[in-house]
């Protein structure tokens, strides 16, 4: 499986959205825990249009990872350093298309300047994001009903 990353456009919004949607839906259930109302409000700005947002704004910089022509995986970071979505297909959990995302949202980050990123990872993305060098940072905090650890990760000096 040849995963390739590239920035995301406009088009990619429907697809990046059904990524999101269906990693929420079968790999969060450490999260959700099947519960209809937490999936309700995690789901509920979950559209293309939403998606479309993040991918135009001008502060900050999306990718999608790709294979074979399908969509299998979204990232966004904001120039400030903070991640804010990064989800993959879970036909390619565990695959490496969630490394390929991560590093090309740290490449880009590095080569605006940004010193470190941040987000806040879903208890299922926790060792994910522990093993590509993230560190838990403060106590956990409720967002969607569900538990967010903030983390950060200090990038490499010069990009």
């Amino acid at each position: 499986m040849k995963i390739q990353v590239r920035p995301a456009t406009e088009e990619d919004a429907p697809d990046a959205c059904s990524v999101i949607r269906s990693s929420i839906l079968e790999c969060c259930a450490d999260d959700h825990r099947g519960d209809a109302k937490v999936l309700e409000g995690w789901l509920r700005n979950k559209t293309p249009e939403f998606v479309r947002r993040f991918i135009l704004e001008p502060n900050a910089f999306s990718v999608v990872a790709r294979v074979d022509e399908e969509t299998i995986g979204f990232g966004s970071a904001l120039k400030t350093g903070e991640v804010t979505l990064c989800y993959v297909a879970p036909s390619v959990r565990f695959k490496g298309a969630g490394k390929a995302l991560l590093a090309a949202l740290e490449d880009h980050a590095a080569w605006v300047g940004v010193v470190a990123l941040r987000l806040e990872s879903t208890r299922t993305a926790r060792a994910f994001y522990l093993r590509h060098g993230f560190v838990a940072e403060g106590p956990p905090v409720l967002v969607f009903g569900i538990e967010g650890q903030p983390m950060r990760k200090e990038l490499r000096p010069g990009g």
